[in-house]
């Protein structure tokens, strides 16, 4: 008989307390106890080590290491947990825990538009002021250096309105312009701008960006633009049809306000040109006169990202690039303009060796055919509408790590949910990390109700001073498990891809059309014995036997001897064949009845049958058609319709480990709590006296050919507690959105 353990002593009892959890950890045995010495004397050392840095203009930050070497395998660090809640908790603990909303908003980065909140802006004068000594200041180089010295006049972000746009005379002061940016001002008449800009014969570039005039959604004031600037080649970051090399070589980085350019000048600046970034600026027609190998022979570098490309065929493109003999690297959507697959890409251009930043090798190795390594980090909109708690509750998806809490007698229904400390949310993702990271529970006294949560951090590869350190987010997590459509929970992942994959699989389920077989009456049969005597029952359920008190009933010990077989184990034909069970007893279970007791089984079952019926919410087994689910979800958004879903286990109740949510992020993360449908959520039910309601009936099933089916006559009517509200704050509200109220 093993003697307790009541206390950590010494570092055998630590690994014979905590040897399952090391093992799970997968902290290499090496240091084992080199984090048994660091968690008893708690000893944080990873500010010696390691610096948290700003990044994406603080939106984000990264992890880099400040000494000068890490070896693999070399030291574990201990990461402390800033915040560990259950899911239906985070709201009130954001709004009642003194402190913790302000630092997970600033762990989080989204609080970066309210650090300067105390700065009192300019009034109207000093703005006006401002962009009149701006333009004096580059009207007096032209006074003094000639009329054609100021080509490019930028005047952004200075409040200038349509009255003072007139005032400042820009057309007489500035008659060669070649580059006109207005950006962030508060234009609003298009007439004003029309009559102003139209004046500027040379002009090539034009931006208006976030100008109130541009939020009515009208095409009328660009189409007059270009009709009057015969020249224009850029008009808010886009390319226009009338594009030519010298918006190439602008997005080449030739030409800028130092250097803008002569009109009328041959550009044959592009011959040199080796890198090209031409992504997102709404490009139809790339097989011109400008664009090609000609003029470009020395092009290694092309970015296509974001471009219709839509008057050229996939065949067209591909010739056309095939002729850019230098071209190593290309980035381009997939699917997209050329075509769906990478490895057809990658066979009709032979010179490529990197396609969206992945070797093309180790692309035709694994047969991929959606390939990306330069996926944008997702980042909470930093709405100023929202409070501080609800920024924080849309981007906690985006740092999030979770366990779940077990002992030798069970396992927690529900999961807990941790963010990291700021060292250790700063770790940033890569397919290619260099560092691991993993939830372990310390039990100082040797029991779970002593542990307290960390995280434990390593390195997993060689790294010096000045190195990003990383984690892969989907450690462990193939494309067997989806891992590319996974990644979309922090990462902008290619929406044209998921959004095809919806509409096949969409289309497909609504050409299914159930047939139903013809109706025939079958008479129902009692099963009472024609001398009337009493029906065996065996069961193994103590309810049963306790509650089952009619007289025709009787209970037997033996299951051979029973009319009627109600148990909790399950019955197969193995076991069958050794009890003795025959086919003339009725038993509480049917061959493959999975397909209607289990949620994912179900859903299956009626897509197979019937397809998409509208009394069925669309409904997605997220361990399989997750990719799918992502497009539907980018459709909705798309659309501008209701995005809100529910997530449930495929085998629990009582609305365990069921949540509520609009967050894609959240969608994807809560699949590690376990396997789980998301179905649309009804966000109109039915309602009596406001509250949602369930009616729930007892239906008994005795026979599905000929079918047979027994309903009670007494049924439950289940209310939620509060009125229903479809507010961000009510979906983690159980009494809101659920009936089944659980007694304490």
């Amino acid at each position: 008989m093993s003697t307790a353990i009541t206390g950590i002593v010494n570092y055998e009892d630590f690994v014979r307390v905590h040897g399952v959890l090391l093992a799970s950890s997968g902290l290499p045995q090496l240091l084992h106890r080199k984090l048994f010495q660091k968690l008893t004397a708690e000893t944080f050392d990873g500010g010696n080590y390691f610096q948290v840095e700003p990044v994406e203009d603080g939106r984000q930050r990264r992890l880099v290491l400040t000494a000068d070497i890490l070896h693999k395998d070399s030291d574990v660090f201990l990461v402390d947990h800033a915040w560990t809640f259950r899911l239906s908790d985070a709201y009130k603990q954001l709004q009642e825990v003194p402190g913790l909303v302000e630092r997970m908003a600033s762990l989080m980065c989204v609080d970066t538009d309210l650090n300067s909140e105390g700065e009192e802006p300019g009034d109207e004068d000093d703005a006006k002021i401002s962009a009149t000594e701006v333009v004096e200041s580059e009207f007096c180089r032209v006074k003094e250096e000639g009329i054609h010295s100021v080509r490019w006049l930028e005047l952004e972000d200075l409040e200038i309105d349509d009255a003072m746009l007139l005032s400042l005379d820009l057309p007489s002061k500035f008659p060669h312009l070649l580059a006109l940016s207005l950006r962030g001002n508060k234009l609003e008449n298009s007439e004003i701008v029309l009559k102003v800009v139209t004046q500027f014969k040379s002009l090539r570039a034009l931006w208006l960006n976030y100008n109130p005039l541009l939020k009515t959604g009208e095409n009328y004031l660009e189409d007059q633009i270009l009709l009057s600037c015969p020249d224009l080649e850029l008009y808010n970051s886009h390319f226009t049809p009338k594009y030519s090399e010298w918006a190439l070589g602008f997005c080449a980085g030739l030409y800028d306000k130092d250097n803008p350019g002569v009109s009328g000048q041959s550009d044959h600046w592009l011959q040199n040109v080796t890198s090209l970034d031409l992504s997102n600026r709404c490009i139809q027609n790339l097989i011109t006169k400008a664009f090609s190998p000609v003029e470009m022979l020395m092009l290694s570098y092309l970015n296509l990202r974001g471009n219709p490309l839509n008057e050229n065929s996939v065949d067209e493109l591909l010739k056309h690039l095939r002729g850019f003999i230098n071209l190593t690297a290309l980035e381009v959507d997939i699917p997209g303009p050329l075509g769906d697959n990478a490895i057809d890409i990658i066979e009709a251009l032979p010179t490529l060796s990197l396609l969206n930043g992945v070797n093309t090798s180790k692309i035709m190795e694994s047969e991929k055919i959606i390939v990306d390594s330069s996926l944008k980090p997702r980042f909470s909109e930093l709405n100023t509408g929202l409070s501080l708690t609800d920024r924080v509750i849309n981007a906690m998806w985006l740092y999030l790590m979770t366990y779940r809490l077990a002992d030798e007698e069970k396992i927690d229904e529900t999961s807990v949910w941790y963010v990291m400390d700021e060292l250790g949310s700063a770790l940033r993702h890569s397919d290619d990390a260099n560092f691991r990271v993993s939830p372990f529970l310390y039990m100082p006294d040797g029991t779970l109700e002593s542990a307290v949560s960390y995280s434990i951090l390593w390195p997993t590869k060689k790294a010096q001073k000045g190195d990003e350190c990383t984690r892969d987010y989907l450690f462990g997590i193939g494309e067997e498990r989806l891992r590319s459509a996974r990644l979309t929970a922090w990462f902008h992942t290619p929406q044209k891809y998921f959004i095809k994959e919806y509409e096949k699989y969409s289309m497909n389920l609504h050409c299914i059309r159930f047939s139903p077989e013809p109706e025939t009456l079958h008479a129902t049969s009692s099963l009472l014995h024609t001398d009337r005597s009493v029906l065996q029952v065996y069961t193994d359920i103590p309810q049963v036997e306790e509650l089952l008190k009619r007289p025709e009933f009787a209970i037997t010990t033996e299951p051979k001897n029973a009319d009627i077989i109600w148990t909790s184990e399950q019955v197969d034909e193995e076991m069958k064949k050794a009890v003795g069970i025959n086919d003339q007893q009725y038993i509480n279970q049917f061959p493959f009845e999975a397909c209607l007791v289990m949620k994912h089984h179900l859903a299956e079952t009626i897509q197979k049958a019937h397809g998409a019926p509208q009394w069925l919410q669309p409904t997605y087994n997220l361990e399989t058609h997750l990719t799918q689910l992502i497009g539907d979800y980018y459709t909705r958004e798309r659309d501008g319709v209701n995005n809100l879903w529910i997530l449930k286990p495929w085998n629990m109740a009582r609305t365990i480990d069921t949540t509520v949510t609009q967050n894609l992020s959240a969608i994807i993360r809560l699949m590690e709590t376990g396997p789980k449908i998301c179905q649309k959520y009804i966000e109109h039910p039915a309602l009596f006296r406001g509250k949602k309601f369930d009616l729930r009936y007892i239906v008994l099933v005795r026979s599905i050919n000929p079918l047979e089916l027994f309903l009670t006559d007494v049924f439950w009517v289940r209310l939620a507690n509060n009125t229903y509200s479809l507010e961000q704050h009510s979906l983690f509200e159980y009494e809101t959105h659920f009936t089944v109220m659980v007694s304490t």
